[in-house]
């Protein structure tokens, strides 16, 4: 291991933005023709956990949806390899006079004008110099030895850094001068918006709205082996999707990921859920008391999300929980509605058609702080 990697002149932001402004600029190169090499490669920064991989992810499916392109993400984890095998396997050509280089599956992508391929160098950082050496023709050339990517690919690396305690080597300069940088911060914000629209569950979208500072708990010093971070919680979630929606029952299961003291901790809150109203009737117009405790509004919120997540076509019943939502203190009534907002990517504009959500915003949308 060597020396820490400075990240302090390099933009920090959210996977969310990171996701915004990438998809923003390969889809201007797309629809004006232009090559995707006119973007440099990307190198993500950022602690386990953080969501790096899963922002990869959002990318291809926003560029999809912009472009009506197939997007195919490859996924390399470069510390399996040896600088050897992203070259390929040398054999003799046909007259056994010289050495050819058979190109790493990997490397076989579709070249096709309705595709895009991701090529994404995960953990490049804990690979080796000499790995990392050979990424230089990726990354800049965007040739593997004597391989050329297709002119329809982007390459994105990404990595922890010295400082996290993980395996991690410093970048060399070379390298480092050929990516464009970017540290991956964590923003709560940003992960609920995310965990609202991909179906998180609502025990754990709620619980992170009550104790925030509980979405990322990474502490390089630590010798803890569980703790919690954005990929732990979505592995809850779906725990309790597919295995048992009980906290109770499936509490061992959630300790091993979270460590015992947020499980614990958890597993208290998410027992509020019994006490809160059927959602059924709040959905329905029917009149509902809403709960006094905070940790029991912190769940309602959840709960009428992911409700109307699985209803936002009905808006009869979308418009009675927004007349519901006006007796919700102002601050978890505005919890909600952006809640609401990020249902689908354009879920505003239908909300705006419901009379009671355009009176909602005349009276309280200026709490909003600039979601709108």
């Amino acid at each position: 291991m060597s020396e820490e990697i400075r990240l302090s002149n390099i933009p920090s932001l959210s996977v969310g933005r990171i996701v915004e402004m990438l998809s923003e600029a390969y889809c201007t190169l797309i629809g004006e023709g232009l090559p995707l090499k006119t973007m440099p490669s990307v190198m993500l920064w950022g602690p386990p956990g953080v969501g790096k991989s899963q922002g990869v992810r959002q990318l291809a499916r926003e560029i999809e949806d912009r472009t009506g392109k197939t997007v195919t993400v490859t996924d390399v984890r470069l510390l399996l390899f040896n600088p050897i095998d992203l070259r390929g396997i040398p054999t003799a050509n046909a007259d056994k006079t010289l050495a050819v280089w058979l190109k790493p599956q990997i490397f076989q992508m579709d070249e096709s004008e309705d595709h895009v391929n991701i090529l994404f160098l995960d953990e490049i950082s804990a690979a080796p110099q000499s790995v990392q050496a050979a990424a230089y023709q990726i990354t800049l050339d965007r040739v593997v030895g004597e391989h050329k990517l297709p002119e329809n690919c982007i390459v994105i690396a990404a990595g922890n850094r010295t400082t996290d305690k993980s395996v991690a080597f410093k970048m060399p300069k070379a390298l480092a001068n050929r990516l464009l940088h970017i540290e991956v911060e964590i923003s709560v914000d940003a992960w609920k918006e995310w965990a609202v629209r991909n179906g998180i569950h609502e025990k754990v979208t709620g619980f992170i709205s009550f104790r925030p500072d509980a979405l990322m708990q990474f502490q390089p010093a630590s010798e803890e082996l569980a703790f919690p971070t954005p990929r732990i919680w979505e592995m809850v979630s779906r725990i309790l999707t597919c295995v048992k929606d009980d906290v109770d029952e499936v509490f061992p299961l959630i300790a091993g990921l979270t460590g015992l003291n947020i499980a614990s901790e958890f597993r208290t809150w998410s027992r509020v859920y019994r006490e809160l109203p059927g959602m059924e009737d709040i959905f329905s117009g029917k009149t509902v008391k809403v709960p006094k405790e905070p940790d029991c509004i912190y769940a309602l919120v959840s709960a009428m999300t992911a409700y109307a997540r699985t209803h936002r076509e009905d808006m009869d019943q979308i418009r009675s929980s927004i007349v519901y939502a006006k007796h919700l203190p102002p601050d978890f009534s505005v919890m909600l509605m952006k809640d609401y907002m990020s249902l689908d990517k354009d879920y505003l504009k239908k909300l705006l058609r419901i009379p009671e959500f355009a009176r909602w915003m005349e009276t309280r949308g200026s709490l909003l702080n600039g979601t709108v």
